[in-house]
């Protein structure tokens, strides 16, 4: 029988000094505000848990990357002012939760990011004079096929005044990849799976020596980063389009990665993340569910 030998404490060291690095270079690659970082903390740790967080907890997650607390307060106040967020205040302390309509569109997010939804379909949308609807779709892999019409995946919630039509490729597959060609930019996100894959893919060897709090502030950076990709996706129907292989291997590894950094990640919030009635709890059935979900994917 092969018998692993112990890593040694010089080994342990040059982990955890390989992930504070790794915090420092997505950090320094990529500019994150203060209240995109916060959607990341309330989709991923948040929500599943009640859905309700203390704003101390809030300043303490966002200052392990570098978001001071006049930022945190700041970027709050605005989602408070978008219809995002309201406030509840028990004595000198102030406690936040998603209004009903940002927690539709996080649990949208969250079918597509912890692969709870089976499958993609097409649609077609009617923006009208929407502009702004128009604008969103595109930002999240929809194309514009005219000014008022466009297609592009089901995960993204639309207003009920829009005309919505599901779609399915009945015939054209091996011409397909020129229409996909005409319309949209596959390289920008070939590029941007191969960066999350370089960026992550020396992780899982250095887990078992983090700290709970780096295991959580990793696994919301990986988060935040694979968000982005995921909903910007098309997922065209088509397996031969290029795009798809390397979609589907960073999704693999971040379903490797989500699970080893949990048991560091959930220990971390159960001690120190904080509601109006103690500390959250450090799992719940949302976020079995998810990890369930994310087993599936690795088969």
């Amino acid at each position: 029988m092969l018998i692993t030998p112990p890593q040694s404490a010089a080994t342990r060291v040059d982990h955890q000094r390989a992930a504070q690095q790794l915090i420092e270079q997505v950090l320094s690659q990529d500019t994150i505000t203060a209240a995109s970082f916060i959607v990341t903390l309330y989709g991923d740790v948040v929500e599943p848990r009640g859905g309700v967080l203390w704003m101390g907890s809030m300043i303490q997650a966002c200052q392990t990357v570098d978001i001071t607390e006049n930022q945190v307060r700041t970027a709050v106040s605005r989602l408070v002012r978008a219809g995002q967020f309201q406030g509840d205040r028990i004595g000198r302390r102030s406690f936040y939760r998603l209004t009903a309509t940002a927690r539709d569109e996080f649990n949208d997010a969250a079918e597509v990011i912890y692969a709870l939804k089976n499958r993609q379909r097409w649609q077609l949308v009617y923006v009208g004079a929407d502009d702004s609807l128009m604008r969103r779709l595109k930002r999240l892999g929809y194309v514009s096929l005219t000014p008022r019409l466009a297609m592009g995946p089901d995960h993204i919630p639309l207003p009920t005044q829009v005309v919505v039509w599901d779609i399915d490729l009945i015939q054209g597959q091996e011409v397909f990849a020129e229409f996909v060609a005409e319309y949209w930019d596959l390289e920008q996100h070939q590029q941007a799976y191969q960066q999350f894959i370089s960026l992550f893919g020396e992780l899982p060897q250095w887990v078992v020596h983090l700290s709970p709090e780096v295991g959580l502030t990793l696994r919301l950076l990986m988060v935040h980063q694979y968000r982005r990709l995921i909903l910007r996706t098309p997922y065209l129907p088509v397996p031969a389009v290029p795009e798809q292989h390397l979609e589907s291997k960073a999704r693999r590894l971040f379903a490797q990665l989500y699970q080893q950094l949990s048991a560091l990640a959930d220990a971390h919030i159960g001690r120190t993340f904080e509601h109006t009635e103690g500390y959250l709890p450090a799992q719940t059935q949302a976020t079995e569910r998810r990890l369930q979900c994310l087993r599936a994917v690795l088969g």
